[in-house]
């Protein structure tokens, strides 16, 4: 009895075991959330970049002004004026005024109808066409998301940028990686640059 025991019993329970342990492994991972990078070789960029560093693929960027913004707000931030019509901001040069990404700062009463809501890391975050808001009290201020936030498009005029041999994507001074999110294409937010 003792070798049927040995020969048969003990072997089949440890092969009963360990396929057990086999197929829940597999369960396990299959429902986990995974983050796949595009990129093979994955050079980190520090959390914030000197604009001395960068290198953009297209040297210069056409700047459009128009002469007249209709329904403008004022939206004072150290002492500047800047103005805010139709989502975007403008500062104004030689009586025309340039569409500008704003600066961290500044703050609107009400969110265009466009946003888009980022939660990372506990903190929402509202996204405008690039441009990252935070509620505080009843108003919102544009600030610099953090490093990780997870955005699934980019504006329309975003660029190219490299750094360290390593190519990116800048919009307002925020450095996007190409990422793969459970199939999806995503963007993380890297770094931010330095405009010194």
């Amino acid at each position: 009895m003792k070798t049927l025991v040995k020969k048969y019993i003990i072997p089949v329970t440890l092969l009963v075991a360990l396929t057990t342990q086999v197929s829940a492994q597999r369960k396990r991972t299959a429902n986990e959330k995974t983050v796949v990078k595009t990129t093979t070789t994955r050079t980190t960029v520090s959390k914030r970049v000197p604009s001395t560093k960068v290198t953009y693929k297209t040297p210069k960027k056409k700047i459009v002004s128009v002469r007249t913004v209709p329904n403008k707000t004022v939206v004072k931030h150290k002492g500047v004026n800047y103005y805010y019509a139709n989502n975007k901001f403008y500062t104004q040069s030689r009586g025309r005024y340039i569409a500008i990404a704003p600066k961290v700062g500044f703050r609107i009463n009400v969110l265009p109808t466009n946003y888009k809501r980022v939660r990372f890391n506990n903190r929402n975050y509202y996204n405008v066409q690039g441009i990252f808001y935070v509620q505080i009290n009843n108003q919102y201020e544009v600030v610099d998301p953090e490093v990780g936030t997870i955005v699934y498009e980019l504006p329309s005029n975003y660029e190219k940028v490299i750094i360290d041999g390593q190519t990116y994507y800048e919009f307002a001074n925020v450095l996007y990686e190409k990422v793969q999110v459970n199939g999806t294409r995503a963007y993380e937010v890297v770094g931010i640059i330095d405009m010194d």
